[in-house]
């Protein structure tokens, strides 16, 4: 049997994203015969010795014509590498995939990461008026194209529901479940944080919808109670507006750490931080585009024993008190004094590290689907 040629790839994620890179790429490297690369943003953090081959060809600015002429440069890469099977990892490399299978015979799976047209009109990163063209214009290409997908991965259960353009057998449920790909210390359980200072974790991607500045409100709330608490941010924020308001609201605030924000961090100090603190910060602000999603960051936080404090959700809520994993609150109502008592009274993770919150089940289902897509 000849050698397959698997290239997973995306315009604005960084060739070590955790998803295309850590779980579904080096999940696929298992399969014999394969050779598996992953094509995105340019990053300075590329891991040596791995087994997949990285092409971190995409470098511009987040709105430029950059982002126009990197399909061009994408296709340019399929008659290089003349993959058998293509993982598009964004709606924006859909059209120059499809058309390379059109040309030249492979598969193509559409690894839905997000709903991209909800978020487009629920998220306020747009005037009202463009937010409806380009949400209306990702779904037409998505319908438009599905003809040419032979396989969709969906990244939330919720999907399922939202995307009409999904057949009853054509997608499987990956969700973004933790992959333990470095070798961490195992925190002492239950978790306890009484009489022990605060020191908060707000992880991954900075973003206002994210609740970026519930968490500095609340690390300062916290800190009017509790003079020794810190606050560690940590990740990338896309929008240099949102990151001056952050350096902004962040000013004269010792207690409170920045890592990243104006370029990527590599997934490993995001670990090393989640170590290190023991309370995880999901402040996510109340939002049609991710009501029904479960944060990746729910998942990574229960993997590692570190308490949660998260937004109210019906969706989250059922997982934390399953997991034993933290408290749910509404960020905007809730009294710190209060917030701090419940901390302080709970034991977390009283039944250990839960088994469904590893990336181990998903790939026991990504593996062999995609052996026989490209056997």
């Amino acid at each position: 049997m000849s050698e397959k040629r698997i290239l997973l790839a995306s315009l604005l994620k960084p060739v070590t994203d955790t998803r295309m890179f850590e779980k579904i790429g080096l999940s696929l490297s298992q399969l014999p015969g394969t050779e598996v690369h992953i094509c995105g943003f340019h990053t300075d953090f590329i891991p040596e010795n791995s087994a997949v081959f990285f092409h971190p060809v995409f470098r511009f600015r987040r709105l430029s014509f950059g982002r126009i002429t990197a399909q061009q440069q994408f296709y340019r890469l399929l008659r290089q590498l003349k993959p058998d099977l293509i993982i598009v990892c964004t709606h924006e490399l859909l059209l120059p995939a499809a058309l390379y299978k059109r040309k030249y015979s492979c598969k193509l799976v559409y690894d839905v990461q997000e709903n991209y047209a909800l978020n487009l009109k629920a998220q306020q990163n747009y005037p009202p008026v463009l937010k409806s063209i380009l949400a209306f214009g990702v779904r037409s290409m998505e319908k438009l194209l599905a003809k040419s997908i032979d396989h969709y991965f969906l990244a939330e259960r919720s999907y399922a529901d939202e995307l009409p353009f999904l057949k009853p057998n054509n997608y499987t449920i990956l969700e973004n479940k933790y992959k333990a790909v470095y070798t961490l210390q195992q925190r002492q359980l239950p978790v306890s944080l009484r009489n022990t200072p605060l020191q908060l974790l707000y992880a991954g991607t900075i973003a206002a919808e994210y609740g970026i500045f519930e968490a500095i409100i609340w690390a300062e709330k916290f800190y009017q109670q509790q003079p020794d608490i810190t606050l560690t941010i940590i990740g990338y924020c896309a929008k240099a507006t949102t990151w001056q308001r952050v350096l902004q609201a962040t000013k004269n605030k010792p207690y409170i750490k920045l890592i990243g924000g104006s370029e990527p961090v590599p997934h490993q100090l995001i670990l090393a931080q989640i170590q290190q603190c023991n309370l995880g910060l999901l402040p996510y602000q109340p939002n049609e585009s991710t009501f029904r999603c479960i944060p990746t960051k729910l998942f990574e936080y229960a993997a590692h024993g570190l308490p949660i404090l998260i937004q109210e959700n019906p969706f989250w809520n059922q997982l934390v008190k399953q997991y034993k994993a933290g408290i749910s609150i509404d960020f905007a109502t809730a009294g710190a004094a209060g917030v701090l008592n419940q901390l302080q009274q709970q034991l977390f993770y009283q039944y250990g590290i839960p088994d469904d919150v590893f990336w181990k089940s998903e790939e026991q289902k990504l593996v062999p689907l995609i052996s026989n897509l490209i056997n």
